[in-house]
């Protein structure tokens, strides 16, 4: 089949920006001596050069100048901001305490949640078949109640933070870098309060850390900024049902490295609730598909 230049671009930017997010869990895991509380800090701080840097090279500087001259825009971007924050913190928290499948499970449940806020709050209609979709994720998350109430804190606490987010952002009338350097900007503060802090605690810093700790520390704000910047090509180039479909690549390959590099197991009632969201998701997908004429009733 051939692309069009900008549809294997977009396509190339979401396969990159999905792969880079699925393996994000590797990443902090091996920063797992840093207190989640310092790296975020860290990651905030050190993600702000990264996004002017971005801002320089794509021109962006007057946009970024306007976003911060707009009252209504900047309490908007400090909600994200808030939004954000607290999913990184729960995702490190999460990490750091063995939680990689409940980190999996939250991101796959995050795009049925987006269903379900669009339905609520934007008057928008699913069909039965969704509706369907909607309630076997439902009955995934229930069935966690029975035995598994740690993993379901988790993953819901992931998946309303990044839908609330994504709700804001949605809502929010800035392109996605000087959107992320102006929530850096307002998280900026607390930021360096929390590695001060943690400089002046009994434990010290962990960027005064040997071997290899201070530059992956220091290389979080390239693992954030670069694949949001990939995601936002993406999104501009791709059809929303595509970008759709990649985006389960990254719950994919947290699930997979759950399993095999962290030695994380599936209990029956766990197995059973990735069993019900998986099939939520390809029966919505289905839906998707057959709805946009790519696939036969």
């Amino acid at each position: 089949m051939n692309l069009a230049p900008a549809t294997r671009n977009g396509l190339a930017a979401a396969l990159t920006a999905y792969v880079c997010w699925g393996l994000l869990p590797l990443y902090f895991y091996v920063l797992g001596d840093v207190p989640p509380l310092e790296l975020v800090g860290w990651r905030v701080v050190f993600t702000m050069p990264v996004c002017l840097a971005i801002i320089w090279a794509r021109k962006q500087a007057g946009e970024l100048r306007a976003a911060f001259a707009n009252p209504r825009l900047l309490a908007q971007l400090l909600l994200s901001a808030l939004l954000i924050g607290s999913n990184w913190l729960i995702f490190l928290l999460a990490i750091n305490n063995g939680q990689a499948l409940a980190t999996s499970l939250g991101y796959y449940i995050n795009p049925l949640m987006n269903v379900l806020l669009g339905t609520l709050f934007l008057g928008e209609r699913l069909s039965r078949v969704q509706w369907a979709a909607v309630a076997l994720a439902g009955a995934g998350i229930a069935l966690l109640l029975a035995g598994a109430v740690e993993t379901l804190v988790v993953a819901l606490s992931l998946a309303c933070s990044f839908t609330a987010y994504g709700f804001v952002r949605k809502h929010t009338q800035v392109s996605a870098v000087p959107g992320l350097t102006i929530e850096t900007t307002l998280l900026l503060v607390p930021a360096v309060v929390i590695v001060i802090l943690a400089a002046n605690s009994a434990q010290g810093t962990s960027m005064a850390s040997g071997g290899y700790t201070p530059a992956l520390i220091m290389g979080t704000g390239i693992a954030t900024a670069i694949p949001l910047m990939l995601f936002a090509v993406a999104a501009r180039a791709l059809p929303l049902s595509t970008l759709g479909f990649v985006q389960f690549l990254s719950p994919t390959i947290s699930f997979v490295l759950g399993l095999t590099v962290f030695g994380e197991t599936l209990d029956t009632t766990r197995l059973a609730c990735f069993g019900l969201i998986w099939a939520a998701i390809a029966l919505y997908s289905w839906d998707m598909l057959r709805r946009s004429g790519q696939t036969p009733a």
